[in-house]
This record gives structure tokens, C-alpha cells and sequence, in this order.
């Protein structure tokens, strides 16, 4: 039968489309090869949050291009996701060779339309045009596969598109509006996975506190996102929840309250500031204030005082002067994020900010984001420091991804504990004393083997 390979760039929303997408092509017969140089269909699925994020995949897709060209002729190339679903058919010609392009909302119909390529039924593909539905197509999973363990945790698409327009963000158009699943058929999927093994979900979404509206009604004042948390709290089988991202406009007092009330819900928060600016969270149409941000950390870390919180950070958004840099500085401190992703500004075309004034020299933004990032690894390796010595409790997921020889677990505040343990140790909860930190990664023994 014929082989995939699926390469993702992006974030988790696309490695769960993708996840999807392979399981469908392993329902039709196909088989998952283990690279591109191997397989007679290779798919990239795409990002366009940078651009950075696209010139790799196309730089990638001409390489494949100008190997298949030479050597393997019948190799299907295609492109998926967000990219594709901004570039639609011009991304046919911009790379001589490429056969498939299907967006957002049709790349669940992938293994279909490719089986109609290689079948000689049609010549190329492009399809971007919305589906109704589309939303409930992402649901298949991939939790066993040769040479790892079988998974104990995985992702839940609950909701895709967006509907806040920050400037900045082309989202909106690649993945449309928002659209929602039924709690009903999220908690049908969640207990297959249970079932299957699984024992943490990470329920995702563009703005996943955004899920429900007008779909889901609000209920004794919990909104739709708390019901979904409360019900799937009762699966059995599953000990842990998480969910991203999240807008920090979307936190009300019942899902600040869940933190305290729901034992199973991980006391982890990734909360998108952008900026600790105001004059830039007005220009970047963010709906919040500084103060306004700090107050909800304030109040989460009330509820659940063992939060780990996240975040994400521009730097070099256009007309971002040196005192806005710092109060975004100043603003890593005063909220104690346990860590962040630090971006650099990258215009995207048809966004309101791609065309605003005062855009900033290449070098200004390379400037601050090193010293942002500086700044961010500095409190990072604060925050692992301080588990040092203390006991934690891992969701043990496998071997580590840089020794194999050794397991990985993840604590509730999501971070990554390295240690010696043996193989039936997968898919428990242990307890784990923290022994060292690195800057990023921390290390341990099994408490239970501790003479102490």
C-alpha cells in the first residue's frame, strides 16, 4: 500500500490536524512512512502566523520538488493548512511539482483526494472554500506508532476559528470564524481516549475560552468552557485536563473559580499578554490593560497558588518605543511568568499592522528580542530552581526525547521532569523528587525509591 509523510510546522492545532489526518489515511489502507525520503505521498502542513513559518515550508516543498523531479517522479507533494489556505492555487505554480493544496477546513477530506491523485483520476487539487462541519472532522487519533510508547496523553480539538481580530494576527482568515463542537461529542471522544489508554487531554482552540458562544448556553453562570471542564471531569479514566490557548479576556470569575474547585483540571495557565504596554495592547486591539492582566494573574494565583503560568510576547510591534519595550520587561517581573514564547513582529500581509506607521528597523527588533529572551531564561531557570528538593507527581509519557535510555514525565504545572525509571512506569502517576534544574528541563529520582 502507499506510504504518507507528514511534516507540521506550527502550533498544537495543526499537530492534532495532522494527527487526524494520519489516522484517516491508516483507516484507508495506507501506511506512515518513516520520512520523506521514503514515502510516496509527502503532505506539509502549514503555518502563516510568520513568515519566517512559511518560507521554511516552501523552501522545504522546492527541495522535495527538485528531489522528486530527479529520482522520483510519482511522489504526490501537497500542501495543507493555513498556508494554503492564504496562497489557495498559487502555490501549484509557485513550485512546479506540487499536485495538492487544501485548507483549513478541507484537509480532513486529505486521504480521499490524494488516493484520487495517485489513481490518475485527477491531475492536482486545490480546494480552500469553507465546509460546514468542519469543526467535528478532527477527531481521529494516532496513539500507538513503531518505535514509541503507546501515548497516555493527547490533544482535543474543540472549537477551531477566531473571531477577535488582533491587528497583528492573520488567523481569522486562515482559519475562518469560530465554530464549536457539542460538549456531547467532545466527552464521546474523550472517553474513547480513556478507554484507549489515554489519561490527560489538552482541549484546544484558537481562543479556546472562547468555546460555546451561541452553540452552548450559559448555565447557574458557568460558561460553556467550565460545563465541558466539569463534564469531562467525570470521565473515567482520565486524571488530568489542560487547555490552550486561552485570551485573558476570557477568563471570568466561574473559570478562575474551576482552578480551585476541579482537582483533575492541571494547575497550569498559559495566558497571552503580547505586551506590557497599553498604548500597544490598544494598537494590537487586544481588549485588555496591563493592570487589567496583572489582576487576572493575581486572582488565579489566589485560586490555585501552585499555578504555573505562561505566556507569549511580541517584540518590535509597529511604533514600539524603548519605554514600551520596558514596560514589557518590567511586566515578565511583576507577573513571575514561569515561562514564555518570545516572537519577533512579523508583518502579515492583509493584517491591520502590516500596514500601520513607525515599523521598526530589523536590527531594533533583533536587539530586543535577545534581551527579552535573556530575561525570560533567567526566570524560567528561577521557577525550575525553586522545585529543587521538592516532591512532584508525573504523568510518566515515555522515554526522553533526548535520551531514550531515560523516562519523561510532565508535573501538573507542566514541566518536564527527566529520570531513571523502567518501562511499566508509562501512563502512571509518580511521584518524583526533584534533584536538579537545567535551564530548561528538570531532574529527579522516583520518591518511592528514596531512602528518605
Amino acid at each position: 500500500m502507499p506510504s504518507v509523510f507528514i511534516k507540521t510546522y506550527g502550533c498544537q492545532m495543526n499537530e492534532r490536524d495532522s494527527e487526524a489526518i494520519a489516522a484517516r489515511f491508516l483507516a484507508r489502507g495506507f501506511t506512515l512512512a518513516a520520512s520523506e525520503a521514503t514515502a510516496d505521498v509527502v503532505l506539509l502542513n502549514t503555518c502563516s502566523v510568520r513568515d519566517t513559518a512559511e518560507q521554511k515550508a516552501l523552501g522545504k516543498m522546492g527541495a522535495l520538488a527538485a528531489e522528486a523531479r530527479r529520482h522520483r517522479p510519482g511522489v504526490v507533494l501537497g500542501y495543507l493548512g493555513c498556508m494554503a489556505q492564504a496562497r489557495g492555487a498559487a502555490l501549484l505554480t509557485q513550485t512546479p511539482g506540487v499536485r495538492l493544496v487544501l485548507g483549513t477546513q478541507k484537509i480532513h477530506r486529505a486521504p480521499e483526494l490524494v488516493e484520487e491523485l495517485l489513481a490518475g483520476r485527477r491531475a492536482t487539487v486545490c480546494e480552500v472554500d469553507a465546509e460546514p462541519g468542519s469543526e467535528g472532522q478532527i477527531r481521529e487519533h494516532v496513539l500507538e506508532a513503531p518505535g514509541r510508547p503507546h501515548a497516555v496523553t493527547a490533544f482535543v480539538s474543540i472549537m477551531q476559528g477566531c473571531n477577535q481580530h488582533c491587528t497583528f494576527c492573520i488567523v481569522p482568515q486562515t482559519r475562518g470564524a469560530e465554530r464549536s463542537r457539542p460538549i456531547a461529542d467532545i466527552v464521546a471522544e474523550c472517553r474513547e481516549l480513556a478507554a484507549r489508554g489515554v489519561r490527560e487531554v489538552t482541549l484546544l482552540g484558537q481562543i479556546v475560552t472562547s468555546y460555546g458562544r451561541r452553540l452552548v448556553p450559559a448555565r447557574e453562570g458557568r460558561s460553556p468552557l467550565v460545563q465541558l471542564l466539569e463534564a469531562l471531569h467525570d470521565v473515567e479514566g482520565l486524571e488530568r485536563l489542560r487547555f490552550t490557548s486561552p485570551h485573558p479576556r476570557g477568563y471570568g470569575a466561574d473559570l478562575v473559580e474551576a482552578y480551585a474547585r476541579l482537582p483533575r483540571l492541571c494547575p497550569s495557565a498559559h495566558l497571552p499578554a503580547q505586551s506590557g504596554s497599553d498604548r500597544i495592547l490598544k494598537l494590537m486591539r487586544r481588549g485588555y490593560t496591563r493592570a487589567r492582566f496583572l489582576d487576572l494573574v493575581a486572582r488565579l494565583r489566589a485560586a490555585r497558588p501552585d499555578l504555573g503560568i505562561t505566556t507569549d510576547l511580541i517584540v518590535g510591534f509597529p511604533g514600539e518605543t524603548e519605554e514600551d519595550f520596558a514596560q514589557t520587561l518590567a511586566l515578565v517581573e511583576q507577573a513571575d511568568f514561569a515561562g514564555a514564547f518570545v516572537f519577533k513582529f512579523s508583518p502579515r500581509q492583509g493584517t491591520p499592522a502590516a500596514a500601520m506607521p513607525g515599523q521598526l528597523p530589523r536590527e531594533v527588533i533583533e536587539e530586543r528580542h535577545a534581551r527579552l529572551l535573556a530575561r525570560v531564561s533567567e526566570q524560567t531557570r528561577r521557577h525550575l530552581e525553586r522545585l529543587v528538593g521538592r516532591v512532584v507527581t508525573l504523568l510518566v509519557e515515555g522515554p526522553s526525547r533526548k535520551n531514550p535510555a531515560r523516562l519523561e514525565g510532565r508535573t501538573p504545572c507542566n514541566k518536564i521532569v527527566v529520570f531513571d525509571g523502567a518501562p511499566r512506569h508509562v501512563g502512571e502517576l509518580l511521584p518524583v523528587r526533584v534533584t536538579r534544574a537545567s535551564g530548561t528541563t528538570l531532574y529527579g529520582n522516583p520518591a518511592i525509591l528514596d531512602p528518605d
